[in-house]
């Protein structure tokens, strides 16, 4: 995206990604400093989120979204190869083994039936999320951008989107800000990430999963040579 396609909002927002990515690898491509950048990333929308519900409560406007509100679990989910490395890192730290297992078996299951279809196809699918569990995510504090950035005003809406994915005009009644915030902070770490030649792939959520696991070889694997940051072109 040219920087003269975005408002000096975007501009911000994109600025404050790509100098966060810049600053934690510009000694070294290490993976804990790309962690705690992503951290700092995930904080800085936690943030700014707070903030909206707090200016929404004052306006009086509804956010519906709440622990054990889960519509939005079951549509398919994109992040990018950061988001997966500190996520599956996160899942490496507070999950048993067994535990671990199964969310690689769900996430295998459901990329068997998801990446097989087309674009139309996906859009519509509904599947539980791999971290789906009681209603509620199990890996939340290290949940992607787009899972953060996903206010709805109203959960009828998003059970209708789930309910009946084939009506075309339907759609969740989401806040446009955190959306645009959180993707112009994701492309701006994007942005950050090439100066140590690293390629922040976009992956659908259950093969971020996977690939970021590895097949279980270490995760803290060279960045340059981890499988999540390689050049698919």
């Amino acid at each position: 995206m040219k920087s003269t396609e975005l408002s000096e909002t975007d501009k911000a927002f994109y600025q404050d990604g790509q100098r966060l990515a810049e600053i934690a690898l510009k000694t070294k491509a290490e993976a804990n400093y790309l962690w705690q950048a992503t951290r700092q990333e995930q904080d800085a929308i936690e943030e700014l989120v707070s903030a909206l519900m707090v200016e929404a409560k004052r306006q009086n406007i509804t956010v519906d979204c709440k622990k054990g509100c889960s519509w939005c679990c079951y549509q398919p989910v994109f992040g990018v190869a950061h988001e997966f490395h500190y996520l599956w890192k996160f899942i490496e730290l507070n999950m048993d083994a067994a535990e671990q297992k199964a969310i690689l078996q769900r996430a295998f299951d459901n990329y068997q039936k998801r990446g097989r279809l087309s674009q139309e196809e996906l859009e519509k699918s509904k599947l539980p999320c791999p971290l789906l569990k009681n209603g509620s995510c199990s890996a939340y504090p290290a949940r992607p951008m787009a899972c953060r950035i996903y206010l709805s005003m109203s959960e009828e809406s998003c059970k209708k989107y789930h309910d009946t994915p084939e009506d075309k005009d339907n759609y969740p009644a989401l806040l446009e800000f955190p959306l645009r915030a959180g993707q112009m902070m994701n492309e701006g770490f994007s942005e950050g990430l090439k100066g140590a030649q690293l390629k922040n792939n976009e992956y659908l959520f259950e093969e971020g999963l996977l690939i970021a696991h590895n097949n279980g070889e270490p995760i803290d694997l060279p960045l340059n040579d981890h499988p999540l940051f390689k050049n698919m072109e």
